[in-house]
């Protein structure tokens, strides 16, 4: 129950000798985060409505601004809860990953961490100096060099001078742009800002460390260093909170992980379970019915997925030794060039298989408004028996996302058996056997011999 002096309740607490045991570097306790948004506008069919309704503006106006200051345990219209009771405590040289689908109250939770935005309602300790790595590039200004960057960002992140010019030459070979460091980051490419930036935010030093989904920048090569850093950093002892949606990083790197839903904490534990829980739950149903995925990058509504064998539908448990079609059925809402329609491929422990896209048979040329259907032939025998997701992709390149990891497909693969031999791993066995009797070897063996040979094979 909620008290009614809720506004009395919130705590943010920040201790350099530790309130708790010397082993917690971060204690949260029952952090709840409420917000309120604006409803949408009320709109009048008459002019006497219209005129009634300017009266009553101003006093309707304040009513909802000193409600803007007000916490609600109701359910209004004009109230998210974006965290709900989330307790938990992280000891020192964890390194804990957070993971959950787009909207569960990750990133709240981290802006609450950081000090950006205090909580509604519980407490937060934080038994260390804190740093953040919540958007790569905050404060990077374009018309000074990138020298000139490297001192301000560290400034702004929380770095003293002294902090910079130690680590100012170990930040200027990480980013690779030694030879331009000199220069207006506005003459820089897109790729060089967000190298340095990174460079500059890896190598904040602090006993926490909270990292927002910062690994996913730069090209492939970059990736992979900014991947090694981040290790380096989790081997180091330092507490490290890592919110991500790529399940390999969390595997990789961290020691423990949670699941938040609806701003709750609803699985906490090794990342194996954790990652196959967060996939099992988000890949039921994914389109009960039309849904139309919308933004800068183009307008799609997706109709249906379905999977095919011998022409038949099949539901989530399909034959590794038939191929399989999957189908994707979609319309256009508008026109769009360089569309970007595919899936990814996940194990039920969050390894990346592969990715593919059907401008490998379309191309990318413009794709007028209408409806499509896509169709994807995967071999047979491509994967080893066991559960895998397809996570759907829809984009525009170099323009951005319209869904990547809303729409979520289990698929368990199995089928007859030759014997009760494993094969471990994510593809099936590529390529093809032959075995024969050596010619060479034959000639020597007298008939009996031959005969045990052949029966030991067999």
């Amino acid at each position: 129950m909620w008290p009614d002096d809720m506004g009395n309740e919130s705590d943010f607490h920040v201790s350099a000798n530790g309130r708790h045991a010397p082993e917690a570097a971060i204690v949260a306790e029952g952090v709840y985060k409420q917000y309120h948004i604006g409803l949408k506008e009320q709109r009048y069919d008459s002019l006497l409505q219209s005129t009634l309704g300017w009266i009553s503006s101003p006093v309707r106006n304040w009513r909802q601004l000193r409600r803007l200051g007000q916490i609600s345990s109701d359910d209004a219209d004009d109230v998210i809860w974006a965290l709900r009771d989330v307790s938990f405590t992280v000891n020192r040289g964890e390194v804990l990953g957070i993971i959950g689908r787009n909207g569960a109250g990750k990133s709240t939770l981290l802006k609450i961490l950081s000090r950006i935005t205090p909580p509604t309602r519980g407490r937060i300790t934080l038994n260390g100096r804190v740093s953040s790595l919540l958007e790569v590039g905050t404060g990077f200004h374009p018309e000074l060099s990138g020298r000139e960057n490297v001192y301000l960002n560290g400034t702004i992140l929380g770095m003293t001078k002294a902090e910079v010019d130690r680590k100012f030459d170990e930040i200027v070979a990480f980013s690779e742009v030694e030879k331009f460091i000199d220069t207006p980051v506005k003459r820089y490419s897109s790729g060089m800002r967000v190298r340095l930036a990174f460079a500059v935010s890896a190598h904040l030093e602090s006993e926490i460390l909270l990292v927002d989904e910062v690994l996913a920048v730069g090209d492939a090569a970059f990736q992979e260093k900014c991947l090694r850093k981040m290790g380096g950093v989790a081997e180091g002892g330092r507490t490290v909170l890592f919110v991500s949606h790529n399940m390999q990083v969390i595997q990789q790197l961290c020691h423990r992980a949670l699941l938040i839903h609806g701003g709750h904490i609803v699985a906490d534990g090794l990342p194996a379970a954790v990652i196959e829980q967060y996939l099992e739950d988000s890949s039921a149903n994914p389109v009960p019915e039309p849904i139309v995925f919308s933004g800068k990058a183009g307008a799609i509504r997706l109709k249906e997925i379905r999977l095919i064998q011998d022409g038949y539908e099949v539901g989530e448990f399909v034959d590794n030794h038939r191929a399989l079609q999957l189908l994707f059925r979609y319309d256009v809402l508008e026109p769009v060039r360089n569309l970007l329609f595919g899936f990814d491929i996940f194990s039920r422990d969050g390894a990346h298989v592969f990715r593919t896209y059907d401008l490998a048979a379309a191309g990318m040329d413009e794709r007028l408004p209408g409806s499509y259907e896509s169709i994807y032939e995967l071999p047979a025998d491509s994967f080893n028996s066991g559960h895998y997701y397809l996570d759907l992709l829809m984009g525009v390149h170099r323009r951005g996302w319209l869904s990547r990891g809303d729409i979520r497909l289990k698929m368990n693969f199995s089928g007859s058996m030759a014997s009760d031999v494993n094969y471990p791993g994510v593809v099936g066995p590529m390529g093809r056997w032959q075995v024969r009797a050596d010619s060479s070897e034959t000639g020597r063996l007298g008939a009996d011999d031959m005969a045990d040979q052949v029966q030991a094979k067999g």
